[in-house]
């Protein structure tokens, strides 16, 4: 068995805006268990990348550790990456992105990284606003060490060893919310139809975008009971909204049925367009998004689709005023201004 991919692609191999074909922004084989859902989410980041014209070489993954923190190794080869310790994956992106604000900022992280031992880190980035797109793999449980519940395992789920979860889980998108995240969305890794759209629009975003995404861990968490399993999502999932995402002048058309439109502008000034399911639906409202989370989790339901957007939202650099040049290309007549302004400064603070 070979584990080397073919380096032939067919002469007629659909190529984005950039000339680059999907091989582009595929990465190496997956060494993660055959049917897990992280490998459905890498393949919708590769199709997401390419559809939005995105350059490899202007993107930057991070992640910290777990199996969802393996996967970048399995997407956009050609891009920077970094992959850090455990759960502290935000700093280094909050670092990387004061330093050049010029890359697109991919973070890549799982429910024990994010919810577990990175829980302080995760809050904080969100509460600054770092412009990057966030991606938590939400499969319920520690798949690197043997199936153990994670933080986010819903009350009363059993695992796999048959024993039901005694503890309250964490709710990822609600706690964003409350912490003024910008941009924040729920999918389901089965889903890709509603999932590459929804990254497509995370990229566009000006700010922090959050994407939970149910993953389903086909080794430890994919039992009938679990909450998190397969069988259930597809059953108790509940779209809030059909997601199309519209780039500025180029329309994306999807298989629908669209009863209510509202535009959502970008702040790069593409769109996205929400089809309402119901006419009381506001993705602008907070206290309407958190009341339905809480509804849903009293019923065990998983909402999905768009479920909050800020679209006055002011990214950390913007409120820091950093320099817009990256710090690697500045010079030295630029780091040094000369006697005269330094004086200047020194004046103005007497």
């Amino acid at each position: 068995m070979s584990y080397i991919k073919p380096v032939f692609q067919h002469p007629r191999t659909p190529k984005n805006a950039h000339g680059y074909t999907r091989k582009d922004y595929e990465g190496s084989l997956s060494t993660l268990c055959a049917g897990c859902g992280h490998d459905s989410i890498s393949a919708a980041i590769v199709d997401a990348c390419f559809e939005l014209d995105i350059e490899p070489h202007k993107v930057a993954k991070l992640s910290g550790i777990g199996c969802s923190s393996k996967t970048p190794a399995y997407f956009l080869n050609n891009s920077h990456g970094f992959n850090s310790v455990h759960g502290r994956m935000p700093s280094v992106a909050t670092g990387a992105n004061l330093a050049n604000r010029d890359l697109v900022y991919l973070g890549v992280s799982g429910d024990g990284d994010s919810a577990s031992i990175g829980l302080g880190q995760f809050a904080h980035v969100i509460r600054r606003n770092l412009n990057m797109t966030y991606i938590v793999m939400n499969n319920g449980c520690y798949g690197l060490t043997k199936g153990q519940d994670s933080a986010t395992a819903d009350h009363g789920s059993i695992s796999k060893g048959g024993q039901a979860n005694t503890f309250e889980g964490i709710d990822m998108c609600a706690m964003a919310i409350q912490l003024g995240a910008t941009f924040v969305a729920q999918s389901f890794s089965g889903d890709k139809g509603q999932l590459v759209p929804l990254i497509k629009a995370a990229l566009a975003h000006s700010g922090f975008a959050l994407i939970n995404v149910i993953s389903p861990c086909v080794t430890f968490n994919n039992n009938v009971g679990s909450t998190k399993s397969y069988d259930y999502v597809r059953e108790h999932n509940e779209a809030m909204s059909s997601i199309d995402f519209v780039p500025q002048k180029t329309a994306i058309t999807t298989q629908y049925d669209h009863e209510k439109v509202n535009m959502v502008e970008m702040h790069d000034g593409s769109f996205i367009k929400l089809n309402k399911l119901s006419p009381d639906w506001d993705p602008q409202d907070k206290l309407s998004i958190i009341s339905a989370l809480h509804t849903a989790h009293e019923k065990q339901e998983v909402l999905t689709g768009l479920l909050y957007i800020d679209e006055n939202s002011v990214e950390l650099n913007d409120l820091l005023n950093t320099v817009a040049i990256p710090l690697n290309k500045l010079t030295e007549d630029t780091l040094c201004p000369g006697s005269e302004i330094l004086e200047g400064i020194n004046a103005g603070l007497r």
